[in-house]
């Protein structure tokens, strides 16, 4: 959803106490979904680069490699896979493709305690906003690929009417954030383990036509839409899948050669067979149990 620009706030706020290792009320929500997002895969001309770069920013950690493909992840848990091509190109803004990977911490202060760290480190970003479901910051890695890092308010406090949920872009409390944020480690920020992709914003070609793949193709439930973006979800979370047309309407689909979205992998919790589909904009969705 759009995003409402990060104000300047200061750093200077009381340490919080210390996030013990066995700390309750951790979000579960997205992972007890029919399907939920495992991992996404993007294609790099230089792996290596891009993964110090989640590393170094994001705080995951490196879980292994695979000839060309880097796995980063957090808890042990395979999060992102990027796959190296030195051949690869930059693809345009405005086609179709990734919009962002949106990863979930797995509490409120966790998100305190990265804003911190970004802000100490002068971490270039794009925006903040309190989404009424979510508290969001956003930037982008260094070859353009969007980044949402983001803490799910209760779900008892989001506002369902007719099977949609409200959800906005209001403006985010910097300042009371920080204020839960604990003290950081020696060695800097590391995703804590419970952290996992939350959703994955799509852009797209047709935003109505998207939705309808995801519903009919893969039973997504639609629960907030419009003409521009659609937000869809399976078993109650306010999305898994995003997919808008504010920088790419009538956008082809995905070509060779270029950088960027490589897949989405969802994970079925039937234990449902493996599949690989792709949606319109030729978006690789695996499936896997």
């Amino acid at each position: 959803m759009r995003r409402q620009f990060l104000a300047t706030a200061s750093a200077a706020t009381a340490a919080a106490t210390a996030l013990s290792a066995g700390a309750t009320g951790r979000n579960t929500l997205p992972l007890d979904a029919p399907l939920s997002v495992a991992r996404v895969g993007l294609r790099s001309p230089d792996a290596e680069a891009l993964a110090g770069w989640y590393q170094e920013v994001l705080g995951l950690e490196r879980l292994g490699s695979d000839g060309p493909v880097i796995r980063l992840g957090a808890g042990g848990q395979v999060l992102l896979e990027i796959t190296g091509d030195s051949a690869l190109r930059r693809p345009f803004p405005s086609w179709a493709g990734l919009y962002h990977t949106a990863f979930l911490l797995p509490e409120r202060p966790f998100l305190g305690q990265w804003l911190r760290q970004a802000m100490e480190r002068q971490v270039p970003m794009q925006g903040a906003a309190d989404h009424r479901v979510s508290e969001a910051l956003y930037l982008a890695d260094p070859e353009g690929n969007g980044v949402e890092i983001y803490a799910d308010r209760p779900q008892d406090g989001w506002t369902w009417t007719r099977g949609q949920v409200s959800m906005g872009s209001d403006r985010l409390d910097l300042r009371g954030l920080m204020a839960e944020a604990p003290a950081l480690p020696a060695g800097g920020f590391r995703a804590p383990a419970g952290t996992m992709v939350g959703h994955v914003h799509l852009q797209v070609g047709d935003a109505l036509a998207a939705a309808a793949w995801w519903h009919d193709e893969l039973g997504f439930d639609l629960v907030r839409g419009s003409r521009e973006a659609n937000f869809l979800s399976t078993g109650g979370y306010h999305h898994h899948i995003a997919v808008n047309q504010w920088n790419s309407r009538g956008a082809a689909p995905m070509q060779e050669g270029y950088a960027g979205l490589h897949h989405v992998t969802l994970r079925a919790r039937d234990g449902a067979t493996r599949r690989v589909t792709q949606d319109p904009w030729g978006i690789e969705v695996r499936i896997e149990a």
